[in-house]
């Protein structure tokens, strides 16, 4: 199961939170079930977002334990609801 989100920050590009901010996101690579956890910078111009973030689960079960856990949800509402400005997100299993 991949989780994907695509986002646009706020802050302005290559300034200092935005580093914080990128930063602070890795950081949830961490968090149990997360598997190949990537963080990249949009560049294609038929999209207004400039960041992707994209791990893997073993199961949908691994994914919720992940959005359910206290430093995810803290990171969301302390970073992500005040810092981006819009985002995609996307849930994928294989076919």
């Amino acid at each position: 199961m991949e989780h994907t989100v695509t986002f646009r920050l706020k802050h302005p590009e290559g300034s200092e939170a935005e580093v914080d901010f990128l930063s602070a996101a890795a950081k949830l690579a961490s968090l149990p079930g997360v598997k190949d956890f990537q963080i990249r910078r949009q560049v294609s111009p038929k999209n207004s977002h400039t960041f992707g973030i994209s791990m893997n689960f073993d199961s949908e079960e691994a994914l919720q334990g992940y959005c359910d856990h206290p430093r995810h949800l803290e990171f969301v509402g302390n970073r992500w609801i005040p810092e981006v400005e819009d985002f995609q997100e996307a849930d994928f299993k294989a076919l």
